[in-house]
């Protein structure tokens, strides 16, 4: 299976207008378009049923203290974690290709509504749930794309993974609202293939890949 997007190419950064926020000279970040980017896919195995898509991004500090200070940089070896930005499921299996701003147009304060999604998809919750925990001006349940924002102090690269995976059955086995490590467990024994797709995003300018 192969999985491309016209938004950005593999292994290239991803532009701002698919970002939950852009660098900015005077404020260091600014919000973003966050609009989700354009994908289609190609060379589906027989069988398949559905498709399950998930964008996570593993360069995540582990530790938040030094994280968006101005006096400080994320320590470049700290140790890092998945953060998931998208969760989408039940994709039919005669879907090829999400059109840029399907998964979301703008910042929406307290989340996009979910589980329920267009063409009977549905949405998993994204890590941005557990960031805004506790913000009164942003908590909430985040259904759908939220994209990049990586800390505009951090040493380190993000890189953006974005893995379509064809199943063998017509419903991903998760009810409720579930996020993406749930989602990932739920589907290991019904997946028939998978295909990925990278990018990157920073907002330091002399961030550097791991």
């Amino acid at each position: 299976m192969k999985l491309e997007s016209s938004s950005f190419t593999h292994g290239a950064p991803i532009p701002p207008e698919f970002a939950f926020a852009r660098p900015d000279a005077d404020t260091r970040m600014a919000l973003s378009a966050n609009r989700s980017p354009a994908l289609s896919w190609s060379d589906v195995p027989d069988g398949t049923k559905s498709f399950v898509l998930i964008c996570h991004d593993p360069e995540v500090p582990t530790v938040a203290d030094d994280v968006n200070k101005e006096d400080r940089q994320v320590p470049f070896d700290l140790p890092r974690f998945d953060f998931f930005h998208w969760v989408l499921l039940d994709i039919a299996a005669d879907c090829r290709a999400l059109a840029a701003g399907e998964g979301s147009e703008g910042i929406q304060p307290h989340g996009k509504p979910g589980p329920e999604a267009a063409h009977g998809r549905r949405h998993g919750s994204n890590d941005y749930t557990l960031w805004f925990a506790g913000d009164a001006a942003m908590e909430g349940t985040y259904f759908g794309y939220d994209g990049p924002c990586p800390p505009f102090n951090d040493t380190v690269i993000h890189r953006y993974i974005f893995t379509l995976y064809a199943l063998d059955v017509a419903r991903c086995p998760v009810d409720g609202t579930a996020d993406g490590r749930t989602v990932r467990q739920a589907i290991g024994g019904h997946i028939l293939d998978r295909a990925v797709l990278e990018g990157t995003y920073s907002l330091a300018p002399d961030a550097r890949a791991r």
